[in-house]
């Protein structure tokens, strides 16, 4: 790994171990051997939400699965704000699945810690097809005001 991947991973660390919340995957430990970082968390089963769209081909999902879905994002969501910590990258491919249907909030590799509750980003970041209309419109940003429009515009319901 390059310095800048190592330091970035070491930050994902440092948020992961923050973290205990039935809706975020579940750091468990960290080590360094040789060049390798390694992250060990809870192996979801059911894989990420990107790839369950996907093996749907087109039928639609149960109205009543997509709000199951929402809401637990919503409790991951609510979880890390309070934390003052911002996801910045929520999307499909970020969204696990564990065997029990629960959806747990991965991959916190781009993460910002507010220092306060009034403190704004102004990064640009994220995946551009699910960043939010701030981050577009070049606005800054908070917990209160980062808008998550992660899953749901690719989700259709019967």
């Amino acid at each position: 790994m390059s310095t800048e991947k190592k330091q970035k991973a070491r930050k994902e660390v440092k948020v992961l171990s923050k973290m205990s919340h039935p809706n975020i995957v579940q750091y468990k430990e960290s080590f360094e051997e040789g060049d390798c970082l390694y992250i060990v968390m809870d192996y979801c089963e059911g894989g990420d939400l990107s790839k369950k769209i996907k093996s749907q081909e087109g039928k639609l999902f149960p109205e009543q699965q997509i709000l199951d879905w929402f809401v637990q994002i919503c409790l991951a969501l609510k979880h890390i704000h309070d934390k003052n910590i911002l996801h910045r990258d929520i999307k499909p491919q970020n969204i696990f699945l564990t065997k029990d249907g629960t959806v747990q909030l991965g991959d916190f590799g781009i993460a910002r810690v507010l220092n306060s509750t009034a403190e704004l980003a102004t990064t640009c970041i994220g995946t551009p097809l699910y960043v939010s209309p701030e981050i577009c419109e070049n606005k800054p940003y908070n917990n209160k005001r980062y808008k998550h429009y992660a899953f749901v515009s690719h989700l259709r319901v019967n």
